[in-house]
C-alpha cells in the first residue's frame, strides 16, 4: 500500500475528469486519475465524419475557467498548425472527431493520468492506515483531524494497486440504456439468417452488418437517432435495407438553441433548480426535453430532403412514426418482433425487422466499488431496492457536487442532472463544475465562478414583496 496521500483521486477519465486534471496541474494539487481503459476514447461508435459537437469550442476542457491554459482547444489547434484554417472555417463547433483528437492530445500531456486501472473498492481509513467503521450518516468513531482518507484499490494487468486520497471525484460517465435487452436479440441460427441488435453507442462498429440486412429499425429520439437514421438512409441506396424510425417522442422536434434558453445553463438557474423538490425537478426535466434532447434543425431538413429524393426516384421511404412506445421485443427466426403502442390512442401493433438500433440514451450508474462506503453517501432513494424502472439509485447531490453526508469530500461529474438540471451532461458545464471542485480541494477560489451571467430571473426576485396586491372590486372600478 502506498503511504502517500493524494489531494484528489479521480475515478474515470472522460472529458470532465480530464478537464479537472488540466486545471489542477498548475495549482500544485497532487491529483491522480484512474481509468480501466488503455487510453482516451470518446463516443467512437458515433464518430461520423461530418458530425460536430453541439457546443462552441469555448466549451473545451479549460477555457471557461482559465482562458490562458495551455490545454485549451485553441492551443491544440496552434500546436498542430490548424488554427488559421479553423478561423477561416467560421464554424465554431468543432468536428466530433476533432474534439476527440483534442482530448487525446491533452491526455498525452497532462500529469497524473493512469490507464489500465479498474477501481474495484473504496474504503475509509485514518491517515496512519487504520480502518474506520462508518455509521449511517457518514460519521466515524475515529476521525482524522485533516478529514477522511479514502483507500482506493484498483486492478491492473499485473495485479492490484492501492491509492490513498483526501478527495474523490467520480467521473465514471454513463452507460448505454435500452428498454429491451439487445444482447438476447442479437445473432441467430446460421440457417435462418442473422439478426442484428445493438445500442447506438456501437453503431459505427457494426454498420456494415446492418447494411447487409433487408430491414433496419431505429428506435429512439434525439441527435444520435437522427444521425443514424440519416446515415442508414443515405447508405442504403436502391439495393440496401428498408430503414424505419420509431420514436416515443410526440414529434421529431429540433433542439432549442436560442440565447435566452442557453441561460438555463447559468449558475443562477442551477441554484433555482437545485432548491426545488425532487418531484418538481423530475417533472421539469421531462418538460425540457426539447431543450437538450432535440435534433439539429439542419439535420431534420436534410432527412426530409433525402426522403423526398428517394420518393422522387421511386425508392422505399420506409416507416417514420412518432408517439410510439416500444413495450417489448422478441425473436422470430431471422426477424425481431417489436411490440409497439401508440401513445396518442393506446392502440397496440406489431412490427418486424432484421436489424434493430436502440438509440434510447444513457443512464448514470451506481458503481459497486462504493459499497464499502455506502453509509457515507447521501442517497435520494430510501433503499437499494427502491430503484426507478430498473435504473440505479440516485445520489442526493449537494450544490457543490458532493454526495457524502459528513465531510463533502466525494464529488461527482455528470451524475447530477436530477439535482442540477439539464446542464449536468453539457460539455460547457465541465469547467464551471471543476472550478467548484477545486475550490473545495484547495480551500480557496482559484478559478472564480461568475455569480450572475443571465439577464433573466429564475423565480421571484429576492426583494419582491411576499404578498401580492389584489385590488378590490371598487378599486378596480375606480381605475377604469
Amino acid at each position: 500500500m502506498s503511504e502517500k496521500i493524494h489531494d484528489v483521486l479521480g475515478v474515470g477519465i472522460g472529458p470532465f475528469n480530464l478537464g479537472l486534471a488540466c486545471l489542477a496541474e498548475p495549482l500544485g494539487v497532487d491529483a491522480v486519475f484512474l481509468d480501466a481503459r488503455e487510453g482516451f476514447a470518446w463516443h467512437h461508435g458515433l464518430m461520423f465524419d461530418d458530425a460536430t459537437i453541439q457546443v462552441p469550442f469555448l466549451a473545451d476542457l479549460v477555457t471557461l475557467a482559465d482562458p490562458t491554459s495551455p490545454y485549451s482547444f485553441l492551443s491544440y489547434l496552434k500546436q498542430i498548425g490548424r488554427l488559421y484554417p479553423f478561423y477561416i472555417r467560421e464554424n465554431f463547433q468543432p468536428l466530433r472527431a476533432e474534439y476527440d483528437a483534442y482530448c487525446r492530445w491533452a491526455s498525452e500531456r497532462v500529469r497524473g493520468l493512469r490507464w489500465g486501472r479498474e477501481v474495484v473498492d473504496v474504503r475509509r481509513e485514518t491517515a496512519d492506515g487504520t480502518g474506520v467503521e462508518v455509521a449511517a450518516g457518514g460519521q466515524a468513531e475515529e476521525e482524522d483531524e485533516d478529514g477522511p482518507v479514502y483507500r482506493v484499490t484498483a486492478i491492473t494487468s499485473d495485479g492490484t494497486e492501492t491509492y490513498r486520497a483526501r478527495h474523490l471525484v467520480l467521473g465514471i460517465g454513463t452507460t448505454p440504456w435500452s428498454p429491451v435487452d439487445t444482447t438476447s436479440l442479437d445473432g441467430g441460427p446460421p440457417d435462418t439468417g442473422r439478426r442484428v441488435a445493438l445500442h447506438a453507442a456501437d453503431y459505427l462498429h457494426r454498420r456494415g452488418e446492418l447494411l447487409e440486412l433487408n430491414s433496419v429499425t431505429v428506435v429512439g429520439s434525439g441527435q444520435s437517432a437522427a444521425e443514424i437514421y440519416h446515415d442508414l438512409l443515405a447508405e442504403s441506396g436502391d439495393s440496401g435495407p428498408r430503414v424505419d424510425w420509431i420514436t416515443r417522442s410526440p414529434r421529431f422536434f429540433p433542439m432549442e438553441y436560442t440565447k435566452l434558453t442557453l441561460e438555463m445553463t447559468s449558475p443562477e438557474y442551477i441554484d433555482h433548480f437545485h432548491r426545488l423538490d425532487a418531484g418538481t425537478r423530475d417533472r421539469m426535466l421531462r418538460d425540457q426535453r426539447s431543450l437538450y434532447k432535440g435534433i439539429d434543425a439542419e439535420l431534420i431538413n436534410q432527412i426530409h430532403d433525402l426522403l423526398y429524393r428517394r420518393s422522387a426516384h421511386g425508392l422505399d421511404t420506409g416507416l417514420l412514426v412518432a408517439a410510439t412506445a416500444l413495450d417489448g421485443a422478441t425473436t422470430a427466426e431471422s426477424h425481431i418482433s417489436l411490440d409497439l403502442r401508440c401513445t396518442d390512442t393506446g392502440r397496440t401493433w406489431g412490427h418486424q425487422t432484421e436489424g434493430l438500433v436502440m438509440s434510447t440514451g444513457y443512464s448514470p450508474t451506481t458503481p459497486r466499488f462504493l459499497d464499502g462506503i455506502a453509509a457515507e453517501i447521501d442517497w435520494e432513494d430510501p433503499g437499494p431496492d427502491q430503484t426507478r424502472a430498473g435504473r440505479p439509485r440516485r445520489y442526493r447531490v449537494a450544490r457543490d457536487h458532493t454526495i457524502d453526508l459528513a465531510h463533502r469530500r466525494i464529488h461527482v461529474q455528470n451524475a447530477e442532472e436530477h439535482t442540477h438540471g439539464l446542464s449536468a451532461p453539457d460539455l460547457g458545464m465541465g469547467a464551471m463544475r471543476n472550478s467548484i471542485i477545486l475550490r473545495s480541494v484547495t480551500g480557496r477560489e482559484v478559478y472564480p465562478v461568475e455569480s450572475r451571467i443571465a439577464f433573466q430571473r429564475f423565480g421571484p426576485p429576492a426583494d419582491a414583496p411576499a404578498e401580492r396586491h389584489t385590488p378590490t372590486d371598487q378599486q378596480a372600478q375606480e381605475t377604469r
